[in-house]
Formats: structure tokens, sequence, C-alpha cells
């Protein structure tokens, strides 16, 4: 079942023509998987004293409608699928009617020195309630 994270668009966030800026729909995506993490119980300041690390290897993001100031958005997130050091996730970002932005993010886990390495079982658990049931490789 994807996470949910309500947001609204704020005037900062608008690019010169009045629209959601496009690095805002990145930083929307980015809190979305966060807050994700943090209702899975895996706060990032806490998985970081383990030296454990999720790291953005790569995003495909597509901007399908645009945003106006004061928008009521809902980020969607959910995990596709789950490999020894990565897994890919799906977000979605809609609006009252319509998807405006979708994104496939690949994660990677490493440690502190940035070498993969091997998820650990509690992790894998936690963001499992999230898992969209497509793949997973342990």
């Amino acid at each position: 079942m994807p996470h949910r994270h309500e947001v609204k668009v704020r005037f900062y966030e608008l690019d010169p023509y009045g629209h959601l800026n496009h690095s805002a729909y990145i930083q929307l995506f980015e809190t979305g998987r966060i807050e994700m993490l943090e209702q899975a119980g895996v706060a990032l300041h806490e998985i970081e004293k383990n030296d454990f690390r999720f790291v953005v290897s790569q995003i495909e993001t597509s901007f399908l409608k645009s945003v106006e100031a004061g928008a009521h958005l809902i980020v969607l997130t959910e995990v596709l699928e789950i490999r020894r050091a990565s897994s890919l996730w799906w977000q979605q970002i809609i609006d009252e009617s319509d998807v405006v932005a979708t994104q496939r993010a690949r994660i990677a886990i490493t440690n502190s020195s940035g070498k993969p390495i091997r998820a650990p079982r509690e992790i894998i658990e936690a963001i499992t309630p999230f898992l969209s049931g497509i793949k997973t490789d342990e």
C-alpha cells in the first residue's frame, strides 16, 4: 500500500511562469520518501549512526500537468523491489483529480564511505508494508 504525504504548493516553489518549478517536484518526491521511511521507523539520522545510508543512484521523472500556487497535492510512495544493496521506488504526485508527476528512483544502500552494502534485515522488514509485491531479491 502506498504511503501518502500531503503538501501545499507555496509561492517560493514557483517558476517565473507561476507553475511549480521542476526542481520542486524532485524535492517533494524526496520528502515523500523520507516521510515514508520515518513512518516505517527508519529515520535517516538513526540509520546513519549504524553506518547505513540511502543514496539516490538514479531517478526518472515525468512531469504530466502543471501545478499552481496553493494547490493541495498528495505524494504517493511505494517500493517496487528490494535487492541486496538497492531498491526501486515508484512515486506519484496527485492533485484533486489527476496525476501531475511520476518518478522511479533507484535507491542504493551504502556505508558512510559510499560502498554498497547488503540491506539490513530490520530495514527490509520496516519497508515491507510499502512493498508493492512485484519482487524482492534477498
